[in-house]
């Protein structure tokens, strides 16, 4: 049988370190457009205490999103040793295209795909270059798309990256604009004929818009005198907090089922780095679905205190420093089964269940 495996993997991680106490000379309003009446250092340890951030990572000024999606490209197919005129599919997730510093706003037109394969050279016209737009689940979507391809007989390789600069698009007058950043990750899955089934065994997908659309959304500053004319990413924190308590064990554990794996074989979830009393919460609601309450320690790695949240980066960065022996304590084993899965902007939740082969 034709399975989807890992060939490679790669990251970009910016080198510009933002601190928490590099905040402390902003001024914090409210959504409603009221000056927060607290002392930023409480501010920020209250936001250290929630989100388990204690730094993230910008962009340098000259960089966009396509250039750190191939930064991460260049990395995978370096890790793989893959021929990129062989790629099939070269698929990018991300959320606001490529936005100039000078000039923070959306650029989509044209794809960032179609810019990351010019940048890496590619000439190869039948490699489909394209982009999804998914909220934070972007990449694990990409993987979920690239699998039906490559399960099809229909490719035999894809690229898919994960690239967002968040940095250009915060509020600095909002407190959740401290919990995000900027990145790329890069994995590329190729066909693999194999006698038992391995690599992707199962995935699942869901998009929750009718009460849930505006969840995470584009919007004004918090300050009504900031008189700059952009949109800025906001967000519900509470609401989207019980969103992905609610539905994601749930459907996690669809997808485990799904697969044949018993759970108590699961060596690993790599779960959306949004927030570390968020994912560890959403983890522990999956198991107790088994009647499990005592978690295996390094179930759920974490990047979320030195990288924040870079959205659809955050998965595949996080596995690519696991393969490469770069996250303390973490490791990854031939025959390891593992849980992929994300919640994010729509609202969308995704998952798959991977067998290490």
């Amino acid at each position: 049988m034709i399975s989807s495996v890992f060939l490679g993997t790669g990251s970009y991680i910016p080198e510009n370190v933002v601190k928490n106490e590099d905040f402390l000379q902003n001024a914090f309003y409210s959504p409603q457009g009221e000056k927060i009446d607290r002392e930023n250092s409480e501010i920020i340890n209250k936001l250290y205490e929630i989100s388990g951030i204690r730094e993230r990572r910008y962009v340098n000024k000259e960089h966009v999103s396509s250039d750190i999606a191939r930064l991460a490209a260049e990395d995978a197919l370096d890790t793989s040793g893959f021929d990129r005129e062989k790629l099939d599919y070269l698929i990018v997730a991300h959320n606001l295209g490529d936005a100039p510093y000078e000039n923070p706003r959306m650029d989509i037109l044209p794809p960032v795909a179609s810019r990351v394969k010019a940048k890496l050279g590619i000439k190869n016209p039948y490699t489909v270059a394209y982009d999804i737009p998914f909220g934070c689940p972007g990449w694990v979507q990409g993987i979920i798309q690239a699998n039906y391809y490559i399960k099809s007989g229909d490719a035999k390789s894809a690229l898919v990256i994960g690239s967002e600069t968040l940095s250009r698009i915060v509020d600095p007058y909002d407190r959740d604009g401290m919990l995000f950043s900027d990145g790329a990750g890069a994995a590329l899955l190729v066909a693999r004929e194999q006698e038992k089934a391995t690599g992707v065994l199962s995935h699942l997908t869901r998009s929750d818009a009718i009460e849930h659309v505006d969840l995470l959304s584009m919007g004004k500053s918090n300050n009504p005198e900031y008189k700059q004319d952009s949109t800025f990413i906001k967000m519900n924190g509470r609401k989207l907090y019980e969103y992905a308590l609610t539905n994601v064990p749930p459907l996690v554990k669809e997808v485990v089922d799904k697969s044949g794996i018993p759970v108590s074989d699961i060596k690993k979830i790599l779960i959306h780095q949004a927030n570390e009393k968020m994912d560890e919460a959403i983890v522990k609601r999956f198991f107790r679905l088994y009647g499990i309450r005592n978690i295996p320690d390094q179930m759920m790695p974490l990047t979320l205190d030195q990288f924040g949240n870079n959205s659809v980066a955050t998965i595949p960065i996080m596995y690519d420093l696991i393969l490469k022996g770069k996250l303390e304590g973490q490791e990854i084993h031939a025959g390891d089964p593992l849980v992929f899965t994300s919640v994010g902007a729509g609202m969308n939740i995704n998952a798959f269940m991977y067998q290490t082969p």
